[in-house]
């Protein structure tokens, strides 16, 4: 039911679209202002607005459907395992995505961050040709060369995981980005790489499989998010809100992903943003 009503509407504006050929010219329906009322509703209400998927698929047929699907992604639910389980590929197609969490302000990992390797470490050891993609940049305040993702895969080197297979992004300060981020390593570097694992605290492994999901639909790559796994954190939660926001941060804008990290976290431990980083 839900692709023949997806279908009926990409039919129905495409329609609209040819009979108004010179609006998208004339700058009639930009795409980024349809966007951002799309993942509003959504974020707000729980409600897609019609009129501006619409308008959306009436400017660009092939982006508006993209976001149809990254809406029907974040309505599916997700069910948050302890551990991987065991049908996933065994070999080298398979990658354990590791979400960072903000570094202490020495640039020492947090213990919620150590739980979340335990976990990766674990899965690694049940799929032992799969890689490890740590991600996560600088948030130390103190320490401007530590990153998130160095941090961790200088852990896993310590527990016996061996380099080759640790792959590493360390430029991401939001989700989006270490979405936005990884994939462009895995489609420069690692084209034998298919299927997805993510892997955090259990309050945020929804929002990484959503925006590593919408990455993917944005990008038409073929990778899939094939299952996850969590530590279970005594608290922690993140709202319809904050993965609006985060869907937003995807096009990989640098100084609004620090705006939303910075105003995220009230002690602001962020070290300076640099002009390269910009």
């Amino acid at each position: 039911m839900r692709s023949r009503r997806i279908a009926f509407l990409v039919l129905m504006c495409i329609c609209v679209a040819a009979m108004l050929p010179c609006k998208a010219e004339e700058g009639y329906a930009p795409a980024r202002p349809l966007i951002e009322r799309v993942v509003a509703s959504y974020g707000i209400s729980g409600e897609r607005d019609k009129p501006a998927l619409f308008e959306l698929v009436a400017l660009d047929p092939a982006l508006g459907l993209k976001w149809m699907r990254i809406l029907d992604l974040w309505e599916t639910p997700v069910t948050v395992n302890s551990e991987l389980p065991d049908d996933l590929p065994k070999d080298d197609s398979l990658c354990l995505v590791a979400l960072g969490y903000r570094l202490n302000t020495d640039g020492s990992m947090r213990n919620e961050l150590i739980e979340r390797l335990k976990v990766v470490l674990a899965a690694s050891q049940k799929y032992p040709n799969a890689f490890i993609i740590c991600t996560g940049g600088a948030t130390a305040i103190n320490n401007p060369s530590a990153t998130e993702a160095g941090r961790m895969a200088e852990w896993l080197r310590w527990q016996g995981v061996e380099a080759r297979r640790l792959i590493v992004e360390d430029q991401s300060l939001t989700t989006a980005q270490n979405a936005a981020f990884s994939f462009e390593i895995l489609a420069d570097n690692y084209p034998q790489i298919r299927h997805l694992a993510i892997i955090s605290s259990d309050y945020h492994i929804a929002t990484g499989t959503l925006l590593f999901g919408a990455a993917a639909i944005l990008r038409d790559s073929d990778i899939s998010i094939v299952s996850n796994a969590a530590w279970h954190a005594p608290s922690g939660t993140l709202s319809p809100i904050f993965q609006a926001n985060a869907l937003l941060d995807l096009p990989d804008d640098m100084e609004t992903a620090y705006e939303i990290y910075y105003n995220t976290y009230g002690s602001h431990e962020l070290p300076p943003l640099s002009e390269a980083a910009q």
